[in-house]
């Protein structure tokens, strides 16, 4: 398993490397983008923390928006597992508040009052200024939805089951109240731990990334 990981990491650093700011006109409507992150290591060379797509047509660069710009933490779970882990790591009590989800009407109704919004605000500028300032990222162009969503899951599971590819002692994921996070390496909860790519899948897609 490590030996195609390590060549997953290779191919992707062959793709142009995009951080903040960023053009989103310059990057695909449909396709896969790979996150790294400041300080983390694999396969000498920067270690894949987490792997994403879209599901809505040509939406990637609104995806990508909501995750480096956008404040809303209810339309980016990577956002919210940023601040689970920065408020975690304070020991912060503001962390219950975070996992309030706002995004339904009626749950805006009922919970608004119990939410201190100044105090939410000052967060999400925090988890803000830690991704752009600590994430970077690649993307490949997937036109078909379904083989966007196979491919993800299988790189998803090909770099969660490699054992070289381990977190450092700082990294922010350590601090995660979710142990799938923590243990993973990954900025990640679900599709872990499932079916790799096969010697195959990965020559399609080789070329599918270099073309």
């Amino acid at each position: 398993m490590s030996e195609i990981c390590e060549a997953l990491h290779h191919l992707f650093q062959q793709l142009p490397t995009f951080g903040f700011p960023f053009d989103s006109r310059e990057l695909p409507g449909n396709g896969i983008y790979i996150l790294y992150e400041s300080g983390e290591l694999a396969h000498e060379t920067s270690r894949i923390v987490r792997i994403g797509t879209h599901r809505g047509d040509s939406r990637l660069p609104l995806r990508l928006e909501e995750h480096f710009l956008r404040e809303k933490k209810d339309r980016s779970i990577f956002r919210r597992n940023i601040g689970r882990a920065i408020l975690h790591k304070a020991n912060d009590p503001f962390l219950a508040q975070w996992d309030i989800d706002l995004t339904a009407r009626q749950a805006r109704i009922t919970n608004s009052g119990k939410i201190d919004h100044a105090r939410l605000k000052a967060v999400e500028k925090q988890v803000t200024d830690y991704i752009q300032q600590n994430f970077r990222f690649v993307v490949f162009r997937v036109d078909d939805k379904e083989k966007r969503l196979s491919l993800e899951s299988a790189i998803i599971s090909t770099v969660s089951l490699c054992d070289k590819c381990q977190p450092t002692d700082n990294w922010l994921g350590l601090h995660s109240p979710i142990k799938k996070i923590e243990e993973s390496g990954l900025w990640l909860v679900q599709k872990l731990y499932k079916t790799p790519l096969s010697d195959r899948e990965f020559g399609e897609l080789r070329r599918l990334v270099i073309s």
